[in-house]
């Protein structure tokens, strides 16, 4: 899942509830001598300004001036509602408060950011205008803020803001902190003794081939690519997902490299959230409705489909690639997640999710959050999308959130292989990954990349559509973190052959950490520290 594919109404809209969310929380009213009078939103070639008196006017009355109109799909009743709001901070806190979010290096990050969003402005500049502010009044809010800041104008660059937002997402905060624990309570000095003639990591002996099939799932056409190494193989098949918006070529790297170990691999592309149809999507102002509801059960579908169209292939050519449908395992990753661990028995729940989005979904939500949305309109009964044929499941920075609710992936009773990475902004670790983990109570596994984002294991030649608005750590700096999952995940499978103990040193810690990097130290566990289950339990909602 990337950030390229949305729309620039999408992008506008959620920069501008972003920059009244921040500031909400940043800034306090004073009426300085010089104070502002207008504000100029830039975003790319648009530039529009307008009197900061007129949107005191909106928030107060909700009528738009004549220089407002232009903004009036953006200027919801949530806009209004967040202009209004008030967020009161001590004005004896002060020093405190600001000098703790300065010196902390998220603290850093956000003034730098907020530097780019404001052309002109410094940390000093605003961190002097933050504490005089906070010292002189009632209450912080946006509209306190553009009053505030020195000079006439006030100058604010809507595609940086949105950037900052995504970073300031509580749950991407929420990540990064738990990442210090995750990083410093799996860590293990022990050493296991691993078989000196192999590394899972290493291609294999097979020459790799790949063919493309067609079928039809009533109106949807699948397209799949099987990469085929052994062409009499009995070892398990696996089925790969792809995220949302992106396609069948996003782990081209990891379906190779199982077939050259004799591992027959489909790569599935999903017609109703690739890139192609999220590109061409009517509705792409909001990413609760960029998707149908439906593409939350048509995903699992798809590849149960896929299953039955490979064995039907068995039958009429028995003489052909053998694929082993009875003993699948699959891996997705981002919304290929969610597919994955549908398939594996989790039991979607409509009606938490509903109210979720109801009642919690706001500015400051993830992108995942957002997405997850879309099936929120889905009937309103427990979902089971299970496929007895999958006999274990990799999930790759799913986007999980409350889709299952606080109970559905304890349905699950296959082994799961879970991997979080502690900067993702798109599907956070904290809601997407580590909380739905500790829901799991059958064998289960999680591999936390500290400092991996969203894209970090995407194929190294997989050109995202369009430009993300995060910083994505990909390439080179990710190559040790694919590496790992091309071995730990042929170790996973190898799991359901004879050679199974030859293979199981390799699930564990010391084999994970060896491949940790100064940008991306990599953590293994089958449970949460008790720091990070502490944690969870005292911010569950």
């Amino acid at each position: 899942m990337g950030m390229g594919f949305i729309g620039k109404k999408t992008l506008y809209r959620q920069a501008l509830y972003l920059f009244i969310g921040i500031m909400g929380v940043l800034c306090t009213p004073i009426p300085p001598s010089d104070a502002a009078e207008t504000v100029t939103i830039q975003f790319g070639p648009f530039t529009q300004t307008v009197k900061i008196s007129e949107i005191e006017q909106y928030a107060k009355t909700g009528r738009l001036s004549n220089s407002l109109q232009v903004f009036a799909p953006f200027l919801t009743p949530d806009v209004r509602n967040l202009l209004n709001q008030k967020i009161d901070i001590d004005p004896q806190v002060a020093d405190r408060f600001i000098g703790e979010i300065v010196n902390t290096p998220q603290g850093q990050q956000i003034f730098a950011r907020l530097g780019q969003a404001i052309p002109g402005s410094n940390r000093d500049t605003i961190q002097g205008a933050l504490n005089l502010m906070i010292r002189q009044v009632n209450g912080a809010s946006v509209l306190g803020f553009l009053r505030a800041y020195p000079g006439r104008n006030v100058t604010v660059d809507a595609s940086k803001l949105l950037e900052l937002g995504l970073v300031l997402n509580p749950d991407n905060l929420k990540s990064q902190a738990l990442g210090v624990f995750l990083e410093r309570d799996l860590a293990t000095s022990e050493r296991v003794s691993l078989p000196g003639n192999i590394n899972p990591s290493n291609p294999g002996k097979y020459p790799v081939q790949v063919q493309t099939i067609n079928f039809n799932r009533g109106n949807r056409q699948i397209i799949a690519d099987i990469y085929i190494g052994d062409t009499q193989s009995q070892q398990p098949l696996v089925v790969l997902s792809h995220g949302f918006g992106a396609n069948r070529l996003f782990l081209k790297y990891l379906g190779e490299h199982l077939a050259s170990h004799g591992i027959t691999t489909v790569s599935i592309e999903h017609p109703g959230s690739n890139s192609r149809a999220v590109n061409q999507a009517i509705n792409r102002t909001n990413l609760a409705r960029l998707i149908s509801p439906s593409e939350f059960i048509d995903r699992p579908q798809d590849i149960t489909s896929l299953l039955d169209e490979l064995s039907r292939r068995n039958q009429q050519n028995p003489t052909g690639v053998k694929f082993n449908t009875n003993n699948t395992v699959v891996i997705g990753h981002s919304l290929g997640g969610y597919t994955a661990l549908a398939l594996a028995g989790g039991e979607l729940n409509i009606g938490e999710l509903r109210r979720y989005c109801q009642r919690n979904l706001n500015a400051a939500a993830s992108p995942g959050d957002w997405l997850q949305c879309a099936g929120a309109s889905l009937p309103e009964k427990p979902i089971s999308l299970r496929d007895q044929r999958i006999q274990r499941a990799i999930a790759l920075n799913p986007l999980v959130g409350q889709l299952f609710g606080r109970q559905g992936l304890s349905q699950i009773n296959i082994p799961v292989l879970m991997v979080a990475s502690t900067e993702d902004a798109i599907t956070p670790a904290v809601s997407h990954q580590i909380k739905p983990f500790s829901q799991l109570r059958g064998s289960k596994y999680l591999i936390t990349a500290i400092g991996g984002t969203h894209l970090s294991l995407s194929d190294s030649n997989y050109q995202i559509p369009g430009s993300t608005l995060v910083r994505e750590r990909r390439g080179r700096e990710a190559d040790r973190f694919r590496q790992l999952i091309r071995g730990v995940g042929l170790a996973f499978v190898k799991e359901l052959t004879p050679e199974a103990s030859i293979y199981r040193p390799f699930l564990s810690s010391s084999y994970t950490q060896s491949f940790s990097t100064t940008t991306i130290p990599l953590r293994f566990g089958s449970d949460l520290p008790k720091s990070v289950q502490s944690w969870l339990e005292v911010s569950r909602e």
